[in-house]
C-alpha cells in the first residue's frame, strides 16, 4: 500500500493535544456545571424544551450536529479506494466491530443490568456498544505508534457503515432481543421501531457525514490535503468539544437531583464499559497476532474495535428516548470513561510491541524483552 497519514499521525509531538489530553477533566467540570445549574434554575427543562426541531430541543440539536461535524469532516473518503488492497484485514475488522462488538456489549449490558428495572441502562450500553469510533481512534492510533494509512481506511469505511447498519442492529438488540432474553420483560420492553431509529441516525449522523464529505469535496481537494490537515482541521477540532461538553452541560442540568440522590449510577455504568473496552482490546488483538498481521496492524484493529463513536450514541439516545432519559445518562458517561482507559491502553499496546514483536513489526518473534 502507498504511503498514505490519517489526520493526527504526524503530530510534531506524538501526544494528545491540550483540549484532548484533558478531555476527563472537562467532561467532570461540564457534569459539575450541569448539576449547579440544574439545582439553581429547576425551570431549565421547559426552557429547553420550548421549541424543538426533529423532535429535540433546539439547542440540543444544534450541539449534536456541531459535535458530530469536526470527526466527519477529516475522514479521508478519498482513501476508499485502496479498500481493495486489505481484504484480509478489513474483513477482520467488520467482523470485530459489526458482529463480536455488539455481541459482546450486548452480552455485558444484560449482565451487568439483567432486571427488568434496569432496562434502560441496558438500552444506553447497547446504543454505545453499536458506535463504533470514527473520530478519537485517530488519537489514540497515533500514540500507540499504530498503522495510520490503515486506520484512516477503517475510519472511512466505518463512517459510511453506520449509515447502514446502526438503526438495524439498535432495532435488533433493543427492541427484538429483550423479549428472548426475557420473557417477563416483555410488557415493559421499550417500544421503538427501526425507522425511529433510522431517522435519528440520518439526522444526528447523516447531516454531519453529508457536511463532511461537502467539506473534504470543497475544501480539502481545491486547497490541498496539507492546508486542510494543518491550518483547517485545528480550527474545526475544538467544535466538537464544545458541542459534547455543551450536551453533558445541558443533560445534567436535566438529570441535577438524580445525581445528588443516586451517585453510584455513575460508578453501575462504568463498570460495564471498563469491563467492555478491555474485552475488545485484547480480543481483537489477540486475533490480530494469531492471524499474523504486523504489530501497526494489530494496533489499529484494536483500538478501533475497543473505541466508540459516544457522539452518536448520545445523539441517538436524546432523539430517540429524551434527553431526560437513563438511556441518554448512560450514553453520556461513555466519554469519561473512555479517555482515562483507552490512555492506559495505549502503553498497554507499546509493552505488547516490545515482548511479542520483533524490531520489523513482526508477530512471532519476542522483542526487546527477549533481548534483555
Amino acid at each position: 500500500m502507498t504511503e498514505l497519514r490519517a489526520p493526527g499521525c504526524d503530530a510534531p509531538k506524538g501526544k494528545l493535544s491540550f483540549l484532548d489530553e484533558f478531555l476527563t477533566l472537562w467532561i467532570f467540570m461540564a457534569m459539575g456545571a450541569g448539576v449547579g445549574l440544574g439545582h439553581a434554575f429547576p425551570e431549565i427543562a421547559d426552557v429547553l424544551d420550548s421549541v424543538k426541531v426533529f423532535s429535540v430541543s433546539l439547542p440540543i440539536a444544534v450541539g449534536l450536529l456541531v459535535m458530530m461535524y469536526p470527526p466527519l469532516a477529516k475522514v479521508r473518503y478519498d482513501q476508499l479506494g485502496k479498500l481493495r488492497g486489505a481484504k484480509r484485514m478489513l474483513s477482520t475488522s467488520l467482523v470485530l466491530n459489526w458482529a463480536i462488538g455488539p455481541i459482546i456489549m450486548f452480552s455485558v449490558a444484560w449482565l451487568f443490568f439483567p432486571n427488568p428495572e434496569d432496562a434502560a441502562f441496558r438500552n444506553g450500553l447497547i446504543l454505545i456498544g453499536l458506535a463504533r469510533c470514527i473520530a478519537m481512534v485517530l488519537v489514540w492510533n497515533m500514540l500507540a505508534k499504530g498503522d495510520c494509512e490503515y486506520c484512516a481506511i477503517l475510519v472511512a469505511l466505518n463512517s459510511v457503515f453506520q449509515i447502514v447498519m446502526y438503526s438495524v442492529l439498535a432495532y435488533v438488540f433493543i427492541t427484538v432481543m429483550t423479549p428472548v432474553m426475557s420473557p417477563s420483560s416483555q410488557a415493559i420492553v421499550v417500544e421503538i421501531t427501526m425507522a425511529d431509529i433510522a431517522k435519528n441516525v440520518l439526522i444526528f449522523l447523516g447531516i454531519p457525514f453529508a457536511a463532511g464529505v461537502a467539506t473534504w469535496y470543497f475544501v480539502a481537494r481545491r486547497k490541498g490535503r496539507a492546508w486542510f490537515d494543518t491550518v483547517f482541521a485545528p480550527r474545526i477540532s475544538p467544535l466538537a468539544l464544545v458541542g459534547l461538553l455543551f450536551t453533558i452541560v445541558v443533560m445534567f442540568s436535566l438529570q441535577g437531583e438524580r445525581i445528588v440522590d443516586q451517585p453510584l449510577d455513575v460508578a453501575r455504568i462504568a463498570l460495564p464499559l471498563l469491563t467492555y473496552f478491555l474485552l475488545m482490546f485484547f480480543l481483537s488483538f489477540g486475533l490480530s497476532y494469531k492471524l499474523g498481521f504486523n504489530y501497526g496492524q494489530a494496533a489499529t484493529q484494536s483500538f478501533t474495535a475497543a473505541s466508540n463513536n459516544f457522539e452518536l450514541a448520545i445523539a441517538v439516545a436524546v432523539a430517540t428516548f429524551g434527553i431526560a432519559s437513563t438511556e441518554a445518562f448512560t450514553a453520556v458517561i461513555g466519554p469519561l470513561m473512555e479517555v482515562p482507559v483507552l490512555i492506559a491502553l495505549v502503553n498497554v499496546s507499546l509493552w505488547l510491541r516490545r515482548r511479542y514483536y520483533g524490531p520489523d513489526g513482526l508477530p512471532g518473534m519476542k522483542g526487546e524483552a527477549s533481548r534483555r
